[in-house]
């Protein structure tokens, strides 16, 4: 018997928003109260491409607030740290060669109740609505679109990682390769993008956010990427 997980795409409006909305791409930020709007190695703010609430059922983070932040300046692939077969201490901190620190930053909060008061400039704001769906596995894989929950649609072989706290990262999340995010007219074209007006998550590779089911920190997320 295949083994069917709980899963919701995640679809993405038209209509721009005009006031905060916890599920969102761009957008005000629910952020936790101790949590500074995450800035990149360069000085530079990143940018929120998207946040939202993730379903109850999806254990063991149902309830959480998911955001994910990524510097417009800096558009690369992710490369994993490794010591002692885990990923190194304050891996989302770490250095990324040539860089010196990552220039993304995703986290998962459980207490973000008020929006920022500042939406994010750069990306144009739009609600985000998460649907349930039946996500089959087909010859070990789901269903290869944004979603979250279900199974990972591995581009290519699946990949598992350790955090350094020892616990084994669980996926969460999945954003589908050459996905766009729509820019505000004026804003600098991101490097190594396709598209004046759109930006990239991590030149536009699959993304697979694997978290730390032991919470250890709220930054304890991976993101695999794939093409």
């Amino acid at each position: 018997m295949r083994t069917v997980l709980p899963a919701y795409t995640v679809e993405v409006g038209t209509e721009p928003l005009v006031r905060p909305a916890r599920n969102s791409v761009g957008g005000w930020p629910f952020l936790d109260q101790a949590q500074d709007w995450p800035e990149c190695f360069c000085g530079e703010r990143m940018a929120l491409f998207f946040q939202f609430d993730i379903p109850w059922d999806l254990e063991p983070f149902g309830g959480d607030h998911l955001l994910v932040f990524h510097c417009r300046s800096h558009n690369d692939a992710s490369d994993p740290q490794f010591a002692d077969g885990r990923l190194v201490p304050k891996y989302w901190d770490a250095p990324q060669p040539p860089y010196p620190a990552p220039f993304w930053r995703v986290l998962i909060q459980s207490r973000a109740a008020l929006p920022d008061p500042e939406a994010e400039p750069s990306l144009c704001a739009l609600p985000l609505a998460l649907r349930p769906f039946v996500d089959t596995p087909h010859e070990g894989a789901g269903a290869q679109t944004f979603k979250v929950g279900g199974t990972p649609s591995w581009a290519q072989d699946p990949e598992y990682y350790r955090c350094a706290c020892g616990a084994d990262l669980v996926y969460v999340c999945q954003v589908p390769e050459g996905m766009d995010f729509a820019v505000h007219p004026g804003q600098p074209e991101q490097p190594y993008s396709v598209r004046a007006d759109t930006y990239w998550l991590f030149l536009g590779n699959e993304v697979y956010l694997l978290a730390c089911p032991a919470r250890c920190d709220p930054a304890a997320i991976w993101p695999v990427n794939q093409h």
